[in-house]
């Protein structure tokens, strides 16, 4: 029973996780909370889902490569190669945190997750509407969403169009491709680093790889037919409820 369920709910977590990255992002909700619920440490648990998501994200990437252009007047190199170097440090960061200090810092950063995702597009949006900014605020803050991206990532999806948003005045329907590559890119980093210290847990890890490409694909196909809403509003109650759960292990 005890191997029947360390295959079918990392495969189970990687079919919602790939699902919901496909329709509104967010797919950490799903998968980090299943290895935690496994026994893996917090750190441990946050590696083996970065690297499960990994090629969710390069295909992702790849299929929106058409739509690249620089953004606030910076390159897309430019913007890579400081989103690289963000995710190779948040990435040692996750590396060298002890777990219970993780376990106490994670529940804050799934609330700014959850913020981010809630308000995220109106708050840049409002923003926008006040506050003009150039290329020097864009570069600062590629580089501590590439941070983040490397040493958290739950709802930097969101971060990042909201920041280009502001930062660049781009509508959100024109940065499907920057953000998705940058996601990748930090992704990439993080997965490096966390290989290479051995931080993954592949007897978890491989079923919910083959979980979240599965349901990237599924969950494509389906968002041709749900509502925004709906997806919205799941999408928010998933996160809402990881987040609520993480604190109460945390401090209760």
């Amino acid at each position: 029973m005890t191997q029947w369920l360390t295959f079918a709910l990392p495969l189970a977590a990687g079919l919602l996780g790939g699902a919901m990255n496909a329709l509104a992002g967010g797919g950490t909700f799903a998968t980090m909370p299943a290895l935690i619920a496994l026994g893996l440490p917090g750190p441990i648990a946050n590696a083996t889902s970065n690297v499960a998501l990994q090629p969710g994200a390069l295909s992702a990437a790849w299929g929106f490569r058409r739509g690249l252009a620089p953004l606030g007047g910076v390159s897309v190199r430019m913007l890579g190669a400081i989103t690289f170097a963000g995710g190779l440090a948040g990435s040692v960061l996750l590396v060298l945190t002890p777990t219970r200090t993780f376990d106490l810092i994670i529940p804050w950063l799934l609330l700014i997750a959850f913020a981010a995702i809630a308000l995220g597009r109106r708050a840049a949006d409002w923003l926008r509407a006040r506050v003009q900014i150039g290329a020097p605020a864009l570069i600062a803050t590629q580089a501590l969403l590439g941070l983040y991206g490397g040493y958290f990532g739950g709802g930097v999806g969101i971060m990042t169009t909201a920041a280009y948003g502001l930062l660049a005045g781009v509508p959100p329907h024109r940065l499907m491709a920057p953000r998705t590559l940058m996601l990748a890119i930090a992704n990439t980093a993080a997965a490096i680093v966390f290989i290479g210290y051995g931080m993954v847990r592949w007897g978890a890890c491989l079923p919910m790889l083959a979980g979240a490409v599965v349901g990237g694909w599924a969950g494509a196909k389906l968002g041709n037919h749900l509502p925004p809403a709906a997806v919205r509003a799941w999408t928010l109650a998933l996160t809402a409820a990881t987040t609520a759960v993480f604190f109460w292990r945390a401090y209760f």
